[in-house]
């Protein structure tokens, strides 16, 4: 309505003064429109999945993977299996490394791959069924609504712990003043800038995926937040670090010598 009109009209005159949005002044998304966000761009995620001989499980959990819109890469860890065919037969890109170099090479490897891919995010996670894909979505959340934002996010289940694993992480926690749970959760979201720490030729000296990539990621201005989620029991296989005493003593021993 022009003035004119508005002076015909006998209608009075009213001085508003125009409300501008500011960033501060919008209330937050709701999580439901930061997980449509997420589904959205699930094609700038890189499943990563390191898998020594795990032609039993490995299969299933990358369909799972693909079914929920993800890319998933497969780096066979020296496998003396089927697991390099069963993974690509299930729709993962597999990368087969010439020796076994551990599973945290292999996790690196496919970190590297997402980065030279220009995805944004990595997730990486077990072949043998104890991580859901679809958890996928809460450890997003939680890199959506971390305030302050963060690099990382670690999918915890501190419920899962045998009594040596309890005490590793305990032991852990204390000498390298970590305050991540579940020091030993392979279930992690990297974004673009822990995706660069990670890959990195320091990183590649490390030999767990655990304790040392988190004191460096921390070390390297990382911020780094823990969720909970379910985890199932292992369908096949066991633990290769705390299937035996004496190897959960090298585990402290070596990750000691690199929280001192």
């Amino acid at each position: 309505m022009n003035e004119d009109n508005a002076t015909s009209l006998g209608c009075r005159h009213v001085h508003v003064r125009p409300v501008i949005a500011t960033e501060e002044a919008l209330p937050p998304a709701a999580p439901e429109t930061k997980i449509r966000h997420w589904r959205s761009q699930r094609s700038d995620t890189l499943v990563v999945i390191p898998a020594r001989n795990e032609a039993a499980d490995v299969a299933d959990v990358v369909r799972r993977a693909r079914s929920l819109g993800y890319d998933v890469v497969v780096v066979d860890d020296g496998s003396t299996d089927d697991t390099a065919r069963v993974a690509r037969e299930s729709g993962a890109v597999v990368l087969r490394l010439p020796f076994r170099a551990g599973a945290w090479i292999a996790m690196q490897t496919g970190v590297r791959l997402g980065l030279r891919r220009g995805y944004r995010f990595t997730v990486t996670l077990d072949a043998d069924g104890q991580h859901d894909p679809a958890a996928i979505e809460k450890l997003a959340l939680a890199y959506e609504c971390a305030e302050p934002a963060c690099n990382v996010v670690v999918g915890s289940c501190v419920s899962r712990a045998s009594s040596s694993r309890r005490i590793a992480w305990r032991f852990l926690r204390r000498v390298g003043s970590l305050r991540v749970r579940d020091l030993t959760s392979g279930y992690r979201l990297y974004d673009s800038t822990a995706m660069t720490v990670a890959a990195s030729g320091e990183a590649t000296l490390l030999e767990y995926q655990d304790v040392g990539v988190l004191l460096l990621l921390i070390e390297s201005g990382c911020r780094i937040t823990e969720v909970d989620i379910p985890m199932e029991l292992r369908r096949s296989g066991k633990s290769r670090i705390f299937e035996s005493w004496l190897k959960v003593i090298y585990y402290l021993l070596y990750s000691t010598m690199l929280c001192t």
